[in-house]
Parts: structure tokens; C-alpha cells; sequence
């Protein structure tokens, strides 16, 4: 699940402009994204595309809601500073909490492949499309819960749609083996529930 291709064949180009590339390509044109930019074997890219994705929400959240982050009862400040705190996050985020809940959710999602797609493409592969799916969370840091509401369901259809694409089954299939990922990832991780909550009481 960890694996990284040095020189792949395929996969996308490595650096801040592949990443900027990318995040423009699999929000604008998804399928054709999926189909060109996902190849065996080739990690790298797609968990630093996750792994950029997660640090600027992170580094959003810290500049606009600060709360949401440094609670003392769930994140101690490190000797009365804050600026070291935020920054000893944002690395926990980049290090350690992205990588790990990348292969987590894809771990997740290969099991539920296997129990809904008899014939499907690799772990590498349903690792880049996990990561790629996030690309509408790089905004979700933004403190208004109907941007953050459709950023996840946005997400969501992101992963539904490369699931698809890349093993090659139904919208329904992968909507299945997708619903469970999808809601730890975009529901929990980046607050899509808590967004879809708070908009159904203001109408109600």
C-alpha cells in the first residue's frame, strides 16, 4: 500500500505544478482525469496530492477557526504559543494523519471493491483515487457550511466517479462500495456532516 514508482510509466508529473495540474484537471474534467492520470504502481504523486489537500485545510482552519483545531482539551499548547502549536499541527497533519488516513480509507475501500466488483484494478490504484477525490476539500476550510457541504458532496461524486472509471463498473457499484469512504473522509474528516447539519437547522 505503500509503494512508489521512481520512474513510472504513466502517473502524474511530480512537483507543486503537477499538483496544481492535477487538483484543476480532476475538478474540471474528472473521467478524463481518471482514465490519464491513475497508473499502477504510482503512489507518490497522489498521496502528496493528498497530503497538500489535507495541509491547506488544516492551515485554513487555523487561520479562520482556530477553535476548531486548538482545543486545549484535545490539543494542548505547547509552551503558552500557539504559533508553535500550529505549526507542530500542521506537521502531525503532513507526517503522519494524511499519509495514514489515505491508506486507512483505501484499506477500507479495497475490502468493499473486493465485495462489490468481482474484477477490478489494483491497491495502488484505489489509493490515487481516494487521494485525487479530495481535491475539492483544499477549500473547505472556508467558514461557510454550504461551501463546505458541497465541497464534500462534490468529493464524494469524485470518488464515485473514479472508482468507476478506473476498475471499470457501474455508477451503482461503485456508488455501493463508496458510500462507507466517502462518509469518513468527506462526512467526518471534512466536516460534510457537521456542514449538513447545520444548513437543515437554518431551514428548518
Amino acid at each position: 500500500m505503500t509503494t512508489w514508482v521512481e520512474n513510472p510509466t504513466g502517473g502524474r508529473s511530480r512537483g507543486p505544478r503537477g499538483i496544481a495540474r492535477a487538483w484543476i484537471e480532476v475538478l474540471l474534467r474528472p473521467r478524463r482525469f481518471f482514465t490519464n492520470g491513475v497508473a499502477p504502481g504510482d503512489q507518490a504523486p497522489g498521496l502528496a496530492f493528498a497530503v497538500v489537500v489535507a495541509v491547506i485545510y488544516v492551515s485554513g482552519l487555523l487561520a479562520v477557526q482556530p477553535e476548531t483545531i486548538l482545543d486545549t482539551s484535545v490539543v494542548p499548547i505547547l509552551g503558552d504559543s500557539r504559533t508553535l502549536t500550529m505549526v507542530l499541527v500542521l506537521l502531525v497533519t503532513a507526517v503522519v494523519a494524511a499519509p495514514a488516513g489515505l491508506h486507512l480509507t483505501a484499506a477500507i475501500q479495497t475490502v468493499l471493491l473486493m465485495l462489490t466488483v468481482p474484477d477490478r484494478a489494483g491497491v495502488s490504484e484505489t489509493v490515487q483515487v481516494v487521494a485525487y477525490a479530495t481535491a475539492p476539500c483544499a477549500v473547505t476550510w472556508l467558514p461557510s457550511p454550504a461551501v463546505t457541504a458541497g465541497c464534500a458532496l462534490y468529493g464524494a461524486g469524485l470518488l464515485v466517479v473514479g472508482l468507476a472509471v478506473v476498475h471499470r463498473t457501474t455508477l451503482p457499484r461503485a456508488t455501493l462500495a463508496a458510500a462507507l469512504p466517502a462518509t469518513l473522509v468527506f462526512g467526518v474528516a471534512y466536516g460534510g456532516l457537521w456542514a449538513g447539519e447545520t444548513l437543515l437547522a437554518m431551514v428548518g
